[in-house]
């Protein structure tokens, strides 16, 4: 069988067990079936270190050019992480550079499965996380505070003009941390979401928390609902779907109570959080699709889980490991499946499909990893290791080949 041809996506290799599974990923399921064509950055921890992380900013760049990029998971280290890596400093997230480039929204959605039942049973749909890729916390000033003194926030207009506050008069040593947005990307975040709401036809929820952050949430909302009535509410009106903006804690509890089948839109850190616990909520952190949609077009997928560090140290001695690389593959066929869209090459569409269906089917069929071996409820479950996990795809995937 004659290898399917692809044009160039961008390809960001990771850290620890994912890195091991993106291997895995790429010799036993995709490179015996497609002409794996791409522009490779690695953006493991010790390359990032290497370059100052002009790694990550190339890569990012990349993605401009192409248009489609997929990225395993990576480290953001903790002080920990730098003492054990021996690094420079304290590296930004990777995620958040990548995201502040190319100033997108991420969609999150769980993969649902017939074997693996949500801990929330009420839920019956899939509940999609829009998450604003910008700025906040991601993207902040920080200062640890040695000793006793005055913090202020000091703006300096263009024409000169100066706003001075106090933020605090600290009689002790403390920690500051100063973070931003802008309404252009807000007015994206807004769009995208509208949008993709449109597209799938699904209610849309928005949260902030503007009845404390007065000025910095408050624009969101506001932003959000200047745009909606300008310019989607007719049309959200005649779909039949809903726009609705509620304080975060209540969509909390409304999320939890409802039967899902919605898109929740989140600023950045808030929808970094709510997606570990839809995706967790749904059966495992494993088990969630993520892309990052750029206003001009440009597309990153991405494993929205951590590197499995666990199961990586365990691997390095020579045990085996059941690590589930789903929501890795998933992130390979999105973007194969994008890239296909985008230059009219049905074979690598149909590949991506046929790929994905062959990880449900493999999973249905009771053989599972060990995270999802514990949720179902079959009793012909088979708990097998990673290796044994993508063998089983390959076979249910040659099938369909």
């Amino acid at each position: 069988m004659s290898k399917i041809p692809m044009n160039t996506i961008v390809e960001m290799d990771g850290d620890e067990m994912t890195r091991i599974l993106w291997k895995m990923i790429k010799d036993e399921l995709l490179s015996p079936f497609v002409e794996l064509n791409t522009e490779y950055y690695d953006l493991g921890l010790p390359k990032r270190d290497e370059t100052n992380d002009q790694v990550t900013i190339d890569a990012a760049n990349a993605i401009k050019k192409h248009r489609i990029g997929v990225k395993c998971a990576t480290i953001t280290p903790n002080a920990q992480r730098v003492e054990e890596y021996k690094l420079k400093e304290m590296w930004k997230s990777p995620n958040g550079t990548i995201r502040a480039i190319l100033d997108g929204t991420v969609f999150r959605a769980p993969i649902i499965t017939e074997s693996i039942k949500p801990y929330v049973i009420g839920w019956k749909k899939p509940i999609t996380i829009a998450r604003h890729a910008y700025g906040d916390v991601y993207k902040s000033t920080e200062y640890r505070v040695p000793s006793k003194g005055k913090a202020e926030l000091l703006f300096t207009g263009e024409n000169g003009e100066t706003f001075r506050q106090t933020i605090y008069d600290f009689e002790c040593a403390g920690v500051l941390q100063g973070q931003y947005n802008k309404d252009s990307s807000i007015e994206s975040f807004a769009h995208a979401c509208f949008q993709y709401a449109l597209d799938t036809k699904q209610d849309l929820w928005f949260s902030t928390k503007d009845t404390i952050s007065k000025q910095y949430d408050q624009t969101f909302k506001l932003i959000f609902a200047d745009i909606y009535e300008k310019e989607y509410k007719e049309s959200f009106e005649k779909a039949g779907i809903e726009y609705f903006y509620t304080l975060i804690d209540d969509a909390v509890a409304r999320v939890i109570r409802s039967e899902g089948g919605f898109v929740w839109a989140c600023k950045n850190y808030d929808g970094d959080v709510m997606s570990d616990m839809v995706s967790t909520a749904f059966g495992s952190l494993a088990m969630m699709t993520s892309v990052l949609v750029s206003p001009d077009g440009n597309y990153e997928f991405e494993a929205a889980h951590g590197t499995i560090t666990r199961h990586y140290y365990r691997y390095l001695k020579g045990e085996q490991t059941s690590s589930n690389p789903i929501a890795t593959i998933f992130a390979w066929s999105g973007a194969l499946r994008k890239r296909g869209e985008l230059d009219g090459n049905k074979p690598l569409t149909d590949f991506a499909d046929k790929l994905e269906k062959a990880c449900l089917d493999t999973i249905e069929s009771g053989i599972m990893t060990g995270d999802l071996a514990v949720l179902c409820d079959k009793k012909d479950t088979k708990k097998v290791s990673s290796g044994d996990f993508i063998a089983a795809i390959r076979q249910n995937l040659e099938k369909m080949m």
